[in-house]
């Protein structure tokens, strides 16, 4: 196969499943880390590789936590989402909807008026000065049970910001079923939120199932388990019901073994609408790029098979029918003028 590092490096790109905290860089975990010396996260950049090898995905959210732990200001916030969407740049995305856990926030004594203005004052600078269009998730961590379910509700219905598209679920899948959520997603959906929650990473296809009807999912996180029931990989690819796939971070976390295995072969062929996603980029070793790239040699793909896999993202974004063809149409006539260069 050919070297398509190059093709993808330039190609517009969109991204659906990137964690707003997960997204912090080393330079700026570190410089969080420097700002919060009571904490146990380094704050030398090149440590933290060795801090963010995971033994499995209890570990990850151990340290995933510990790092949610150092964002404990608006300014912090702030920071945090323009030097995100600044990464973002650098990788020709063009649009981003990022997850974020503003219960970590709120409850770390954060202002949530505060907390809203911090991401929305970075939301609007990076499109201007970046040329980045950032929506936002606001996701439940599950972890933290109904108490977060109802807080991470009521601020994302009664505060709304702007930004604000989706309502989504995270954390562990083992021991946090997901029907008990229900009221919660129904009242976000009634509000206007799409639903995306997490399902089928560390669990079996059931949880996909229970995403499916009991939080009304229009995206899957993840759901990595789903090729082990046929009728599910068909219910996903008749009603067009995208996956969000994070091969790195599927290892990563050791929700697969190897990548070589990685069922998104699987997804393709069943004809399941598949986005390519980094989840939590620094913490993995990973970018938006390389995720493409693993994704064309796991596929094998040519550069029109990477452009419409770029495309599927922006089809199963929420951005709008106007916003969704000009990417798409960035992303033809870049294939188009690299292949006849």
């Amino acid at each position: 196969m050919a070297d398509l590092t190059p093709f993808i490096a330039g190609l517009p790109k969109a991204e659906l499943h990137v964690h707003h905290v997960g997204s912090a860089s080393p330079r700026i975990v570190s410089e969080l880390a420097a700002r919060h010396p009571d904490s146990k996260v380094p704050t030398d950049p090149e440590a933290l590789v060795d801090y963010f090898t995971f033994t499995d995905f209890a570990h990850f959210i151990e340290v995933y936590l510990s790092v949610v732990d150092l964002v404990r200001t608006p300014e912090d916030v702030r920071l945090l989402t323009y030097e995100v969407a600044r990464d973002m740049a650098r990788q020709n995305i063009r649009y981003a909807e990022l997850t974020i856990t503003p219960f970590s926030s709120t409850r770390r004594g954060i202002d949530e008026k505060a907390f809203m203005a911090a991401i929305e004052d970075a939301r609007a600078a990076a499109e201007t000065e970046l040329g980045v269009i950032l929506r936002w998730c606001f996701d439940i961590p599950g972890e933290a049970g109904l108490e977060a379910a109802e807080e991470t509700t009521r601020l994302a219905v009664d505060l709304r910001p702007e930004g604000l598209v989706s309502f989504g679920l995270g954390g562990p899948e083992i021991g946090v079923p997901r029907p008990q959520f229900k009221p919660y997603f129904d009242r976000a959906i009634a509000a206007g939120l799409h639903s995306v929650p997490h399902a089928g990473e560390t669990t079996g296809p059931q949880t996909v199932w229970d995403a499916l009807r009991d939080l009304r999912a229009e995206r899957i996180g993840h759901g990595t388990s789903a090729p082990q029931d046929p009728a599910l990989l068909a219910h996903l690819a008749e009603h067009r019901i995208a996956l969000e796939v994070c091969p790195t971070s599927n290892i990563a976390t050791r929700a697969v073994t190897d990548l070589d295995r990685h069922p998104i072969r699987e997804m393709v062929a069943a004809g399941v609408l598949v986005t390519v996603n980094s989840d939590d980029p620094p913490m993995f070793g990973t970018d938006l790029n390389t995720e493409y790239a693993v994704a064309a040699r796991l596929l094998g793909l040519d550069e029109r098979g990477v452009a419409a896999l770029a495309k599927n993202a922006v089809e199963a974004s929420f951005l709008d029918p106007a916003g969704k063809a000009r990417i798409a149409g960035e992303i033809d006539a870049y294939t188009e003028q690299w292949l006849a260069l």
